[in-house]
């Protein structure tokens, strides 16, 4: 069962408006472009939903055939709209990542069949556009289909070498598919590219975890922690590595940190109440071990074996991962 979260970097579009000057892409569409930036900032979602909608529209050209030529402006448009994405002719690249971004929110709302029609459409506008494959990957990941998800970021960083989310993305991907010597080659490239992000040192530190290399995992969560410190789930990390190294108060503190940031962990819960009962405070550890299982009551199995290996480890004076 996994004990970690999966951190998947994901990428805004801009409006780089050198590439957009000498296409036909209307004012209006780029202004609704930039209102619909700012409203998914400040978490209006729905509202950056229609923007982007209007955008697209207005920055597509729609079927002129003569039955449509015979109709009301108005019903045009609608019909244009009703029927298949192939009826829309796009005029330039900026409906590509209008789609990407409108893909973006509708993933954020958890709409996450919704946000791969919005990145399938921006593919097939711009098949080369390397932030629709790494953001439709998180979406199909959502979706459980791990398979398309690793392809497509295999896509992204073919066309761009240097995408650092696409090589972090996968690393975390690996790991989860327990394949932690593939994800630490991921996870070192993403970190060679940019180490001023945490999400690699994170998933990196995970991954050393898996390797039973603590003290790198720590070191890896303390430069988490040093870039992103209300990181709930580097300090759930972190207390899980310096356990496994006995230090037992070290880990307690970072448990607790970790759910003070986010009460909803129940493996924080679960470590510290097995490090409570290797100290002998076996009536404090009864509150996290039952939180823990008012999370995730399928813990319970997993429980009553720890807490066992827990009371041999403190009897002999000794812990080894």
């Amino acid at each position: 069962m996994r004990r970690y979260a999966i951190l998947f970097a994901l990428v805004s579009l801009l409006l780089p408006v050198t590439v957009f000057s000498q296409t036909r892409t209307p004012e209006a569409a780029l202004s609704l472009f930039d209102k619909a930036l700012k409203k998914s900032g400040k978490g209006d979602l729905d509202g950056a939903i229609e923007d982007y909608t209007r955008a697209i529209r207005l920055s597509s050209r729609f079927d002129t055939s003569k039955e449509l030529a015979s109709k009301e402006p108005e019903s045009r448009v609608a019909n244009s709209f009703a029927g298949s994405s192939d009826s829309i002719k796009v005029i330039d690249p900026f409906t590509a990542n209008a789609y990407t971004n409108r893909g973006l929110v509708r993933f954020h709302k958890g709409d996450y069949a919704g946000a791969i029609e919005d990145y399938n459409e921006a593919l097939r506008i711009r098949p080369s556009l390397p932030s629709a494959y790494l953001n439709r990957a998180a979406a199909l990941r959502a979706a459980g289909n791990t398979e398309a998800a690793i392809k497509d970021l295999d896509r992204a960083i073919v066309l761009n070498k240097n995408f650092f989310e696409a090589f972090s993305n996968r690393g975390s991907l690996r790991l989860d598919l327990g394949d932690p010597k593939g994800a630490l080659s991921d996870l070192n490239r993403a970190i060679e590219l940019n180490d001023r992000v945490p999400q690699p040192f994170y998933q990196r530190g995970y991954v050393h975890l898996a390797l039973k290399n603590f003290a790198l995992a720590v070191a890896d969560f303390d430069r988490a922690i040093q870039l992103e410190p209300n990181m709930a789930w580097a300090y759930q990390g972190r207390g899980t590595s310096v356990m496994y190294q006995g230090k037992m108060l070290q880990a307690i503190d970072d448990f607790t940190r970790a759910i003070e940031l986010d009460p909803q962990i129940a493996w924080a819960y679960f470590n510290r109440g097995l490090a409570k009962v290797f100290l002998g405070q076996e009536a404090e550890a009864e509150n996290d071990f039952a939180e823990s299982l008012r999370l995730k009551p399928e813990l319970k199995d997993q429980l009553e074996q720890r807490i066992d290996l827990a009371r041999h480890l403190r009897r002999i004076g000794n812990l080894k991962p």
